[in-house]
This record gives C-alpha cells, structure tokens and sequence, in this order.
C-alpha cells in the first residue's frame, strides 16, 4: 500500500496527501531555483525530516525512561550545492527544556543520532548536530 499521493499543482508546487491520515501539505520550489518560496522546498522537507526524526526517536526514548523533553525545538539549516544541485549540509540545533539528567542526555543523544533518516541520507551529507541542554 503506497504512503502517499503527491500531485502537481502547477507553477512549481505539489500537493502531498499522507493516505493513512488525510493529512496536507504542498511544496514549492525554493527562489533561487525558479519557484516562489512561499512553502516548504522538497530539500527542506529531507532536511527538517532529519530533525522530526531525531525528536520522534529521542521521545519515544524519552518516554520509555520517564523523562519529560515536551518543549524541545530543533531550528534547522539547510546547505545546497551545485553540480549536481543537491544538499551538502544539514544544521540541527536541538534546545531541551531544563532537568534532564546526564545519563538520559547521553541516551537521548545517541537515540538522535542512530535514527532512521539519519541513517537513510547519503553520506556526503555533512550534518552538524547541537544539543542544547
């Protein structure tokens, strides 16, 4: 069973539908590749796709030991390259709500690092990865 339904708008936008949900969102193509900018690009969507991963992962874990992170953001920068245009970099700074102890801030960093769309990007992606405790 397929995911999701993506269908072209036109002027360089899509619509995505999560099939299991109905949930929306559209993309459009980033200004300085010929589009409008006026919502997510498909490179932010990988690109922020890392960070909701790394949050999801790190609060089931969170979860399972009890601790509380509701509260944490992750900002999250995108670095492209040409020929071929491309990601070269992915930036996530995560900023935790106070009182995590120290042994749960090692586990949860490294639930953060091993979780699926990390270990799912190409490996010429460089990211760069703050945890803010």
């Amino acid at each position: 069973m397929s995911t999701a339904k993506v269908t072209y708008l036109g002027n360089l936008r899509t619509e995505n539908e999560h099939l299991k949900s109905g949930d929306k969102f559209i993309t459009d193509a980033p200004t300085d590749n010929n589009g409008k900018g006026e919502a997510f690009s498909p490179t932010d969507t990988v690109a922020t796709g890392l960070a909701n991963c790394m949050i999801t992962m790190m609060g089931i874990k969170a979860r399972d030991m009890k601790v509380n992170m509701d509260g944490t953001t992750a900002m999250v920068t995108k670095t492209m390259a040409a020929d071929p245009r491309r990601i070269s970099k992915i930036e996530v700074v995560l900023n935790f709500p106070a009182g995590i102890d120290d042994k749960s801030k090692k586990i949860l960093e490294n639930t953060a690092r091993t979780c699926p769309v990390h270990y799912s990007l190409h490996p010429d992606i460089e990211r760069v990865i703050t945890f803010n405790w």
